[in-house]
């Protein structure tokens, strides 16, 4: 049987010197400004885009003319070059929800530099807690070890590493390792129930089988204490900043401990989605959530001069407050989890999920009092948690599917059984 093969990130903290680091903020913005320089060669022409012989040849011609240019590894040029391109496929893609690609700012893009050869990277284990790894034109450095690498060491995980990104944030340098693995398809079906879940903001993941999945709030009452004075000072700072002119080194500093807080935020986001969707993919066979529109549901509201918005600053705080969520990042990896256990992931209309009563389908708006809802029929009367209640009509709903993605059954049938509910 052909064995399949699945492409992952592995994530791992840089321990570098101060000489490395500026070497790699050094390449970060060379390859900004090559991205910058791409955009403005490849769209500023008579009528028409620059092909890609063109685009390669007025790299090589910059990298020749231009000093700064030097610092970033050939490879990583050429790696900036096909991301480039990427964007633009994708933009023009129907399919792919992309924005049309833009020049880079300064301080308002993710510094990062591509390694794409793993060859270059020669990866080796130091002990339990450390690995070393060769970074271009910074040499060779360490990273922390919390997990083995396809092809590194003996008798780990069978795969390759094919690449890897080098990322900054708020704490540093990270590497993020391309993985390739092979591994046996799955033949059968996952055994688990099927489940639907409901993402909210009280609740974070309330389940048809009436259970919930809550998290504590990602910073502490200290933490957020913090943040809410630094967002104060920056205010009081950018008030004094003279428009035009850089930013002083006091506020550059606020910025950084405002973004290592939310930074923090973050990281604790990220490990929690990743226990519980990994529970929930063990768990269930079917997993069956709304076909939410994120982008549209945290627009602003302030409206236009002529017709401004209502309710703005409640408005604000609920964009926020499902922003932070992460309602897309849970499917997401909710989906590839599932598909690797035999599982699916279905989408289904959102609209009227916590109006109707799964009871007897009596639909009314006024039904739902915050977090409790009563049937409106005389005939049910049934009173019960909203968000379970939404969550159960979630699952029931799986009959009229938006999309799905996982296994669609043993043997490559396009067919699958129905969701058995729970």
């Amino acid at each position: 049987m052909e064995k399949v093969k699945r492409t992952r990130a592995h994530v791992a903290r840089l321990e570098l010197s101060a000489a490395q680091v500026a070497v790699l903020d050094g390449q970060a913005h060379a390859a900004r400004a090559l991205w910058n320089l791409l955009h403005e060669y490849f769209t500023f022409r008579q009528g028409r885009f620059a092909t890609l012989k063109e685009c390669d040849a007025a790299i090589r011609a910059a990298r020749r003319e231009i000093d700064w240019m030097g610092q970033l590894p050939a490879q990583a040029a050429q790696a900036v070059l096909k991301t480039y391109r990427q964007a633009w496929a994708n933009f023009f893609n129907p399919d792919h929800p992309a924005e049309r690609p833009t020049f880079k700012a300064r301080f308002r893009s993710r510094p990062a530099v591509d390694v794409p050869q793993a060859r270059d990277l020669q990866i080796k284990r130091i002990n339990r807690r450390w690995g070393g790894v060769n970074l271009p034109k910074a040499g060779r450095a360490r990273f922390r070890w919390t997990k083995d690498l396809p092809g590194v060491t003996k008798g780990g995980p069978s795969g390759r590493i094919t690449g890897a990104r080098l990322v900054k944030d708020a704490f540093g340098w990270q590497i993020v390792f391309r993985t390739e693995t092979i591994a046996a398809p799955v033949i059968s079906t996952h055994p688990g129930l099927a489940v639907g879940i409901d993402r909210g903001i009280t609740v974070a993941l309330a389940l048809s089988d009436q259970t919930t999945r809550e998290h504590r709030p990602w910073l502490t009452n200290g933490e957020r204490e913090h943040l809410r004075r630094l967002e104060k000072k920056s205010a009081r700072q950018r008030a004094a900043h003279t428009p035009g002119q850089p930013a002083s080194h006091r506020l550059r500093r606020t910025y950084d401990q405002i973004a290592r807080l939310r930074a923090k935020a973050k990281r604790r986001a990220v490990d929690w989605q990743h226990q519980t969707t990994t529970e929930l993919a063990g768990t269930f066979g079917v997993v069956v959530v709304e076909d939410l529109k994120i982008t549209n549901m945290v627009r602003s509201a302030k409206g236009t001069i002529e017709q401004p918005g209502r309710n703005v600053t409640q408005k604000a705080g609920l964009n926020r407050a499902i922003t932070g969520e992460a309602w897309g990042r849970t499917v997401t990896l909710l989906e590839y989890k599932t598909r690797d256990r035999g599982g699916l992931v279905v989408k289904v209309p959102a609209p009227g999920t916590s109006q109707t009563c799964h009871r007897c389908g009596h639909r009314d708006p006024a039904s739902r009092d915050g977090t409790r809802v009563s049937c409106a029929n005389p005939e049910c009367g049934w009173t019960g948690d909203a968000d379970i209640n939404a969550a159960i009509n979630i699952r029931n709903a799986a009959g009229t599917v938006v999309s799905g993605r996982g296994d669609l059954g043993a043997a490559g049938s396009a067919k699958r059984q129905p969701p058995r509910a729970a």
